[in-house]
């Protein structure tokens, strides 16, 4: 995949294959893909098949799209993602999130796998994102289009809401915070973890605020939740690798996708579709 991918060529060949237009999109992170068997009469569609598209190459990622219902919603469900570190530009992580908001989605739903920050925050806690701080060093927009784009508020103050709401009600542990995007693939240091803190990050991840940016500057309300898989570098005694990442968000990885599953048709029938101004 590259700079000439056609985007309108793989829009027109994911609307061949779905049966139904969704209006929620969720994209799945590191070990967090139980969601898709909760869906009803799923369609599967790998990246690799998309045109222009490549296979993921990052352990827990399947690279797929499935939609389906869920609650009554159709929803677009995005297994896996591109990543900077992977030597993939801003235009290319962005592509899947193009394209399901050529499909018609109205909202989007990122998760991703984290070290947790805050000294209070353990591996297994559920974070609903606030806010993020781009510490990738890259523009969130292609060079092709305006980066002046409304960032105040990245994630959609009434989706949190509700969002917040609902983990109440189904006694779902939630915490709030702030979420740093680094480039990756290694681990910080315990200097860069200290850096991170001082300026509000509660959080760390390699994804997430390029998607947000691009879903942004297309008038599309977002929403984030981070599994905290392991304390952040310099918090922790134990080594850290990506296979015990992906190990804690399967086994703690429940509490979202029960969350998601009633989450998801109150976006899709409770939520308007409007665009952000503010």
């Amino acid at each position: 995949m590259n700079s000439s991918l056609d985007l309108a060529l793989a829009t027109a060949f994911m609307q061949a294959r779905l049966p139904r237009s969704p209006s929620v999109s969720v994209v799945l992170g590191s070990g967090l893909g139980q969601l898709v068997d909760a869906l009803d009469d799923s369609v599967s569609v790998s990246f690799d098949e998309v045109p222009g598209f490549v296979p993921c190459s990052v352990e827990g990622h399947l690279g797929q799209f499935v939609t389906g219902r869920l609650g009554g919603a159709e929803v677009l469900l995005q297994s896996g993602r591109y990543h900077s570190y992977e030597g993939y530009s801003a235009e290319v992580i962005a592509a899947p999130v193009r394209v399901a908001a050529a499909l018609g989605v109205r909202s989007f739903v990122f998760t991703n796998a984290v070290g947790g920050i805050r000294e209070n925050l353990v591996p297994g806690d559920l974070v609903l994102i606030d806010d993020h701080i781009n510490a990738t060093f890259q523009s969130c927009l292609p060079r092709f289009e305006s980066c002046m784009s409304e960032m105040r508020f990245p994630y959609d103050p009434m989706l949190r809401s509700v969002a917040k709401e609902l983990a109440v009600r189904m006694d779902i542990p939630l915490a709030r915070g702030t979420y740093a995007a680094v480039l990756g693939p290694a681990y910080e240091t315990a200097a860069e973890i200290r850096a991170l803190e001082v300026i509000g990050a509660d959080v760390v991840g390699m994804s997430t605020v390029l998607e947000v940016g691009i879903a942004r500057a297309l008038g599309i309300r977002c929403l984030a939740f981070s599994m905290v898989t392991n304390k952040a570098t310099g918090l922790r005694t134990s080594k850290l690798s990506h296979k015990d990442v992906v190990e804690v968000g399967q086994q703690a990885g429940w509490r979202l996708t029960a969350l998601l599953t009633e989450l998801i048709p109150r976006l899709a029938t409770e939520v308007s579709p409007r665009r952000q101004n503010d």
